[in-house]
């Protein structure tokens, strides 16, 4: 069911005051204006966990409010991403947009918790968040050097099963939640404005592509979604902006050469242990962070594709 939602009425009950000092605002991140309005702060090529900033997030300005897109992996990714927000625009924040579970992406959310504000989803984020939000947070945790409760997991107020526009003002968002591919959970948005298609994890650049739902689901989805007219894309990971749809060429070559020559191991009798040493290595030399990624690639590459018909 597709779903055409205004909540324009009821922000303007809830809306904070604009203009509020930003506190706290001892740290900014550096954020490129991509196209008018939109603002991406980049990530660079790290391991979860191992490193901040490391998704690309970024938000969106509307005449009445801004959108958030994916807010980071702490809450002092969090927190400077709001605090550029207040140095770019007095509009208030009136949506955290979180395009998919992973914790690079949403570990930053409570940076923008006051009244007003409105967490959306996929229809199926509050379940990937109940069933590895603890995990998220002790390895988190680690990496901060101090305890993280489940408050810093921020379930969405509004959850999308279809599709959902946004009115932020003169500016309309066409949020999408899409079937199984990067993950079971993920969105995409585009900016009618600007004509920007932000796919976040959905496409992948420079940084290798990770499977953490369905292989073919993900291809499958990528080839339709060719068909967006989209001047630009934001990926997850890689550069801020990409020409679309020639910036899906990588991702897709990859999942496909992971898909075929994965079939190709199984229908040969290999095992798992011998298909992780052998798929998909021509790749090696076109992605960073390929050792950190690619056997786990194998992995669900051949759980999903074992018993397919």
């Amino acid at each position: 069911m597709i779903f055409r939602v205004f909540v324009l009425l009821l922000l303007l009950i809830v809306w904070p005051e604009p203009g509020v000092p930003a506190d706290n605002c001892k740290h900014r991140a550096e954020v490129v204006e991509i196209a008018a309005g939109i603002y991406v702060r980049p990530g660079k090529h790290a391991v979860v966990f191992d490193s901040e900033a490391v998704a690309n997030i970024g938000f969106i300005v509307g005449n009445r409010c801004v959108a958030v897109i994916d807010t980071g992996g702490s809450y002092s990714e969090g927190q400077a991403l709001r605090c550029t927000i207040r140095s770019v625009t007095t509009r208030p924040v009136c949506f955290v947009i979180n395009t998919h579970a992973h914790p690079d992406h949403i570990l930053g959310n409570p940076a923008f918790r006051e009244p007003g504000v409105f967490y959306i989803g996929h229809t199926n984020l509050a379940r990937a968040l109940a069933l590895r939000g603890t995990v998220y947070l002790q390895r988190a945790a680690q990496q901060a050097g101090r305890p993280l409760g489940p408050e810093h997991i921020i379930l969405p107020d509004l959850s999308v099963d279809g599709q959902l526009r946004l009115d932020l003002g003169e500016r309309v968002l066409q949020l999408v939640a899409h079937s199984t591919a990067h993950s079971d959970n993920d969105l995409s948005v585009y900016d009618e404005k600007t004509a920007t298609l932000w796919l976040s994890d959905l496409l992948f650049m420079e940084h290798i592509p990770v499977v953490d739902g369905n292989l073919k689901g993900w291809l499958t989805l990528l080839e339709t979604l060719k068909d967006k007219p989209a001047r630009r894309v934001v990926p997850g990971h890689g550069p801020v902006q990409a020409a679309w749809p020639d910036a899906a060429s990588d991702t897709q070559r990859y999942l496909s050469t992971l898909r075929d020559e994965t079939r190709e191991r199984i229908a040969r009798g290999d095992d798992l242990r011998q298909a992780q040493e052998s798929v998909a290595y021509g790749e090696r030399t076109r992605w960073q962070l390929f050792d950190s990624y690619h056997k786990r690639n194998i992995i669900a590459a051949y759980t999903e594709l074992e018993w397919e018909d």
